[in-house]
């Protein structure tokens, strides 16, 4: 699509309804300020995801009470901008609209807040969403305690046969920041087909330091971010950034600990090219994941972990640094930009403003490929709507798919400009140890468009090609 012309600028800036993931929020806010740093950002993505449900928890850090008042008060703060907000793209929902979403869920401490008859009003909001005659599936992103959710699952379970469950369930993918109650571990054991994203841990924070989720911003925190940037997440970055620009900015808070330790759950909901929702172990700005049952677990997850003698692992190798972390701050640079821009968005006009390119690549992006055989790819159609110079950088990714088996293939890139040439050179990465498993059968490999502006801030987006590596006849 070109983007010339201020129609076509708001269709090349909206994602279409049916592109856009729907979600529910379950947070703790009010027991730390990430929470409310993580809504902010939420909101500013608010015509790109469809926001069901905004539900104030209780969680091992806030046992006794939910905080929906401070949900409110970010979503007025978010309808003094909203105005400016469309003059950049359509599709904001009021604040009106929002403020109908927000409820408390269960006011006390894990499972023992939940039963047959405590069915709290951010319950019957979850199960509303779930109901909701709607082809896409309800992302849960649970930022505090799971009780709700759990509250919820009960009370289908109870009240509908069991094909009325299997229905409601099979709706659901949810991402948790870690276990902050009693309540993920019963889900993932009583519902085993339920879709889950985590890394379960024990409800104190004595093992968030190795959880993905940290690669936001955990790095001095934790210290667990070795390689990462940490000059895009500091408070003095965010001072000049965020929170000097008008109202919703005014809204954010200062961090305790770490920046929006929260905002991984959303991240790849954000239709930036990368496709992250299509599976985990794809990767994006949220992080990668893979498919494994961890120990104690009932059944397999979407978490970390995985088979390092084959390198099928959850970890990333960025700029000779391997960690789990860095599956989320590889990509730090864009989604701060990002961020910026966004809150530029609630203060300027449409032409003080930068917008994303619109990144667009000739042919399927799904294609099988015998060894030694080479591919093009063109991308000379990609625009910029704010007529920016565009950067293209072409890459393999090669841990991406690794999350359910099957072989991660090797691939060389060329690239000059808008245009690559991938080379398939075997089906089979190199193992720890040559030759001792066999490679059989073909493979898949992800080769990743980023196309960034020279706007600013800088702003990127991608496209991810899949290439199905097959061995020689």
């Amino acid at each position: 699509m070109k983007c010339l012309g201020a129609l076509a600028l708001l269709a090349c800036l909206a994602a279409p309804a049916e592109a856009r993931e729907r979600l529910a929020v379950l947070t703790d806010i009010g027991n730390e300020p990430d929470d409310q740093m993580s809504l902010v950002r939420l909101l500013l993505y608010s015509n790109e995801i469809d926001i069901e449900a905004l539900v104030a928890t209780t969680s091992t850090w806030q046992r006794s009470k939910t905080s929906p008042e401070i949900i409110r008060k970010v979503v007025a703060a978010y309808g003094q901008v909203q105005p400016n907000l469309l003059r950049h793209a359509p599709g904001w929902p009021s604040a009106q609209v929002l403020e109908a979403r927000i409820s408390a869920g269960q006011g006390g401490y894990g499972l023992a807040a939940n039963g047959r008859y405590k069915l709290s009003d951010g319950a019957r909001a979850l199960i509303a969403a779930g109901d909701k005659d709607d082809p896409r599936p309800l992302w849960v992103s649970v930022w505090g305690g799971a009780n709700t959710l759990a509250q919820a699952l009960i009370h289908v379970r109870d009240t509908r046969p069991s094909e009325g469950l299997a229905a409601f369930v099979a709706r659901l993918r949810v991402y948790s920041i870690s276990d902050q109650d009693d309540a993920g571990p019963w889900i993932r054991r009583e519902f085993p087909q339920l879709f889950y994203v985590v890394t379960p841990s024990s409800p104190n924070g004595e093992e968030y330091a190795r959880a993905t989720w940290t690669g936001i911003s955990g790095d001095a925190f934790y210290r667990n971010g070795a390689g990462a940037d940490g000059g895009l997440v500091t408070n003095e970055w965010l001072d000049r950034n965020i929170r000097s620009k008008g109202p919703l900015g005014a809204a954010y808070p200062k961090f305790m600990f770490i920046m929006e330790g929260d905002t991984p759950a959303f991240l790849n909901l954000i239709p930036n090219g990368l496709d992250s929702t299509e599976r985990p172990d794809w990767g994006g700005w949220g992080g990668r994941y893979v498919l494994r049952q961890p120990y104690g677990e009932s059944r397999p997850i979407w978490t970390q972990g995985g088979d390092w003698f084959g390198r099928a692992t959850s970890a990333d190798t960025v700029a000779g640094v391997t960690s789990d972390q860095a599956t989320i701050w590889r990509w730090r640079s864009a989604y701060q930009n990002d961020f910026a821009a966004r809150m530029d968005w609630t203060v300027q006009p449409y032409l003080k403003a930068n917008h994303p390119p619109e990144v667009k690549v000739g042919g399927t992006l799904r294609r099988t490929v015998r060894v030694g055989e080479t591919l093009a790819f063109d991308a000379r159609g990609t625009t910029d709507p704010d007529r920016d110079q565009l950067t293209f950088r072409w890459f393999a990714y090669p841990e991406a798919g690794a999350g359910t088996g099957g072989n991660l293939a090797d691939i060389a890139v060329r690239d000059k400009g808008p245009v690559a040439r991938v080379t398939a050179l075997s089906p089979c990465r190199k193992a720890w140890i040559d030759d001792l498993v066999p490679c059989r059968g073909g493979g898949q490999a992800h080769l990743i468009l980023a196309v960034t502006d020279d706007g600013s801030p800088a702003l990127t987006r991608y496209a991810r090609m899949i290439l199905t590596v097959e061995p020689k006849p």
